[in-house]
């Protein structure tokens, strides 16, 4: 990930953090991006408000998706209330996480559902794009692999 990328994506996790602060209230020193080095942990919350939160999977390097950043920030910022992971930081941390999924900040896919596949219909002259949450039938000598290659490659 270059500077510039790591810069814009650290300016809108930010951005979505001051909005969940004020709104429940809580206060943070800075968010900043964890060291490239770091393996052990998503996100760190230290007592003097300052908030650090992995922007790469430690092992491949690749971005993490935005709805896990998200989800790392909103523990984080729990923390900045209960400094441990009891009862009374899972319920705040739980309280975030659903003000956020509410306001649109946090958008999680669901595990386990398949992304809806785009089929084109022709109707008349018209041809009309169908959503189907359904898996694509296999083809005569295809295997279910090469369905599910096909409806992945839509998207």
């Amino acid at each position: 990930m270059q500077r510039a990328e790591r810069e814009v994506l650290l300016s809108r996790v930010r951005g979505d953090a001051r909005r969940v602060a004020a709104h429940f209230g809580l206060e943070y020193r800075a968010i900043e991006a964890e060291r490239r080095g770091v393996k052990s942990r998503y996100g760190a919350c230290y007592q003097d408000g300052l908030i650090k939160i992995r922007l790469q999977h430690a092992k491949t390097g690749e971005q993490l998706k935005y709805s896990s950043l998200i989800d790392t920030l909103c523990h984080e910022l729990a923390h900045l209330e209960h400094f441990n992971h009891g009862k009374e930081f899972k319920r705040l941390y739980l309280r975030i996480l659903r003000w956020a999924r509410q306001e649109g900040i946090y958008r999680p896919r669901a595990r386990g559902i398949v992304a809806p596949v785009v089929r084109e219909v022709p109707i008349e002259v018209a041809t009309v794009r169908v959503l189907s949450s359904q898996a694509p039938r296999s083809r005569v000598g295809e295997s279910r692999r090469e369905a599910q290659g096909r409806q992945l490659s839509l998207f």
